[in-house]
């Protein structure tokens, strides 16, 4: 165990990081839990393929107690760059924390964003495929804890500072050589669900700023579908909601 007071995720990994002595590094969240047997595997599988800078492990998801689909690690090339630009795209299942061998030697001087509200694991992990050679083992090494609340409250808390702050760490991933395609596509996809968030809370305004971010972001059909259904879902509530404010001003 080591002291800190970061206050985020991203800063109490990176003291973990800094901290790294030994060949192979494992990081896990403490609400997540580790299964036994699982850095075994990990570890296993490096040694089988002692190219690999990464060993990608499964994990099962864990939504408030109840636990759900094993989630096994699928669509990796041997490219790094074209593993790294599908991650960012959300082509390729997203790893969790706990689930991911690295080398220390690829790790380098890498490290997690600092101050984000969200998605600085996938920032870290893009920046590592864009030079790691990749192994997977479809064995669960560790369960993921999800609290789809506690998810959404962080789109929902000063969504658009947040989202600036986000989206000018992701644009730095183009000094790794990831497209800005790729950079555009993930920024529609975390808009999206950003706006989903505050659909579902009432706050048609901030989600219909949202809406139109991930509207002109590069796309595939089906996000296209969804964003589509929510203009639709959005146009419609608010037809529903105008007689209601113009009673209310004449009251």
């Amino acid at each position: 165990m080591l002291p800190a007071e970061c206050r985020n995720a991203g800063g109490a990994r990176n003291v973990a990081l800094a901290q790294a002595l030994h060949p192979w590094v494992y990081l896990i969240d403490a609400d997540d839990l580790h299964l036994q047997g699982g850095l075994r595997a990990l570890l296993r599988q490096a040694e089988n393929q002692p190219k690999a800078g990464m060993i990608v492990g499964a994990y099962r998801r864990r939504v408030n107690g109840q636990d759900r689909q094993i989630k096994i690690p699928n669509g990796y090339q041997a490219a790094c760059l074209a593993n790294a630009s599908a991650y960012v795209k959300g082509d390729i299942r997203s790893v969790a924390v706990g689930s991911v061998l690295a080398s220390r030697q690829l790790i380098g001087d890498t490290r997690f964003p600092k101050g984000l509200a969200y998605d600085e694991d996938t920032l870290f992990w893009a920046r590592l495929m864009s030079k790691a050679s990749l192994a997977m083992t479809p064995q669960p090494v560790m369960v993921y804890e999800v609290s789809p609340a506690r998810s959404d409250d962080r789109f929902a808390i000063n969504p658009v500072r947040r989202f600036l702050e986000w989206r000018r760490e992701l644009r730095t991933l183009t000094d790794c050589s990831i497209p800005v395609s790729a950079l555009k596509t993930r920024e529609g996809l975390l808009a999206l669900k950003i706006a989903r968030v505050h659909y579902a809370r009432g706050d048609l305004d901030i989600a219909a700023r949202f809406l139109a971010v991930a509207a002109a972001a590069p796309k595939r059909r089906s996000e296209a579908w969804r964003c589509l259904r929510y203009r639709l879902k959005l146009a419609v509530r608010r037809r529903l909601s105008a007689p209601k404010i113009e009673l209310q001003s004449v009251l």
